[in-house]
C-alpha cells in the first residue's frame, strides 16, 4: 500500500537523537532552546516557544493573548484541535465558509459574520496555502480583533515573501510526524510581545518560573523556583528538538519535493473531471496535502484502495461532530466541497514510480468506471 503520508527522516535525525542520549538531556533542555532560536531565525520571528504540539500552541495563544470568552470566527474544514482551542478558552466558534479554490477562509463571509461579540479570527493555512492575509489584517484593524494563525500545515509557507505565523498576534505550528518539519510530535508558538513570550515560557512548564535546564546552568544546581500561575505540561522535549534541528536544514528541500509531486499530479489530471487546489501567485506553499475535488469521491477511495493506493479526506467538517452541532453553521461551500475532497499520497520520499502508480490509478478510475 502506498501511504498518504510518510515521515521524511533518516540517519541524520537518528544521530541527533543519539547525541541527546549521550548528553543525558532528553526532556526540556538545551536542544529545545537551540531549536527555538533556529526556528525563529528561519521564519524571522523573535519570540518562539517550543511546545509539545500545535494543539498546545493554539491553547496557549488564547491564554497569553488574554482571550477568554466571546466569538471566534473559524473554519469548520480543519482538524479539531483548531476549534477545541476555542472551546478550551470559553469562547464560541462561529464557522466561516471557505473559498472554492484554496479551501481557506473567505474574507467576505467572515465580514458578514462579525458581531459586537467577535474577539478573534482563527486563520488556518489549509494544505500549506496561506489565507488572504491582507484582507484579514484589514478586517482585524477595522474591528479590533486578534488574529491567531493556525500554521499546522504551513512551516515554510510565505505570503508576499513573508513567512506565515508572523502576521497575526500569534502563530501556531505543528511538527507532527507527517508535517514539513517532522519531529514525531512537537509544535511552536510565535508571539510578538516580550510579556507574552515570558508568560508562555512559564505556562508551558506547569507555571514554574525556571526550567530544569535554566536551574542547571549555574555553577551548582538550583532547586528553588516559584509558581505564580496555574500552568500546563506543554513543553517541547530535547529529543524532538534535536530531530527538528536536522529537519530545519531540510525544510526547503522537503517543500520542493512536495511541490514537484503536486505539479506532476496537476499536469497528469488536467484533462480529468477533477479540481485541484489553486496556488496563488503571491504565495509559496508547503504543498503539504494534495487535495482533489471529484463528484465521485467515495467511489474513487474504494477503487484506489483496491490498487494499493492510500487516500484520506481532509477534513470531516467540525460542525458535523456531535460536540459542535450546537453551534450554527451557515457555510454552504464547506457543506458542498467536503463531500468531494480526496487527499492523494504526497511526501518527500514518494518515488517517481509510486507517483506514476497514483496517476495511473486515478486515470484508470475514470476510464474503467
Amino acid at each position: 500500500m502506498i501511504p498518504v503520508f510518510k515521515p521524511a527522516v533518516g540517519d541524520d535525525e537518528w544521530q541527533a537523537v543519539r547525541e541527546c542520549f549521550q548528553t543525558g538531556w532528553i526532556g526540556l533542555g538545551p536542544k529545545t532552546a537551540e531549536f527555538e532560536q533556529a526556528f525563529g531565525k528561519t521564519i524571522g520571528a523573535e519570540y518562539v516557544v517550543g511546545m509539545n504540539s500545535c494543539s498546545s500552541a493554539l491553547d496557549m495563544a488564547f491564554k497569553v493573548l488574554g482571550i477568554s470568552g466571546g466569538e471566534v470566527i473559524t473554519p469548520s474544514l480543519t482538524f479539531v484541535s483548531t476549534n477545541h482551542a476555542i472551546l478550551y478558552n470559553n469562547c464560541t466558534p462561529v464557522f466561516g465558509d471557505v473559498t472554492r479554490d484554496t479551501l481557506t477562509l473567505d474574507p467576505d463571509d467572515v465580514r458578514r459574520k462579525i458581531t459586537p461579540n467577535t474577539v478573534a479570527l482563527m486563520l488556518v493555512h489549509y494544505a500549506g496555502h496561506p489565507c488572504d492575509l491582507d484582507a484579514f489584517l484589514e478586517i482585524a484593524r477595522e474591528h479590533n480583533l486578534a488574529i491567531i494563525e493556525d500554521c499546522a500545515h504551513a512551516a515554510g509557507s510565505t505570503y508576499n515573501g513573508q513567512p506565515v505565523g508572523t502576521f497575526g498576534d500569534a502563530g501556531c505550528f505543528s511538527f507532527h510526524a507527517v508535517k514539513n518539519v517532522a519531529m514525531g510530535e512537537g509544535g511552536a508558538l510565535v508571539v510578538k510581545q516580550t510579556d507574552q513570550y515570558e508568560r508562555a515560557m512559564q505556562l508551558r512548564w506547569c507555571g514554574i518560573s525556571k526550567s530544569t535546564w535554566e536551574r542547571a546552568r549555574g555553577k551548582s544546581y538550583s532547586w528553588q523556583y516559584d509558581v505564580q500561575e496555574l500552568g500546563y505540561k506543554y513543553h517541547l522535549s530535547d529529543i524532538a528538538a534535536a530531530i527538528g534541528l536536522v529537519q530545519l536544514g531540510k525544510i526547503e528541500q522537503h517543500r520542493q519535493a512536495r511541490k514537484h509531486i503536486w505539479q506532476t499530479y496537476d499536469v497528469a489530471f488536467a484533462d480529468l473531471p477533477v479540481q485541484p487546489l489553486a496556488i496563488h501567485n503571491n504565495v509559496t506553499s508547503t504543498h503539504l496535502i494534495y487535495v482533489l475535488q471529484t463528484e465521485r469521491r467515495d467511489e474513487m477511495i474504494d477503487f484506489l484502495r483496491e490498487r494499493g493506493i492510500g487516500t484520506s479526506v481532509h477534513y470531516y467538517p467540525n460542525h458535523l461532530f456531535d460536540l459542535y452541532r450546537r453551534y450554527p453553521a451557515d457555510i454552504p461551500i464547506t457543506e458542498e466541497v467536503w463531500q468531494k475532497i480526496i487527499t492523494l499520497p504526497i511526501y518527500p520520499a514518494l518515488t517517481s514510480e509510486q507517483v506514476e502508480t497514483v496517476i495511473e490509478g486515478v486515470r484508470a478510475f475514470y476510464q474503467d468506471t
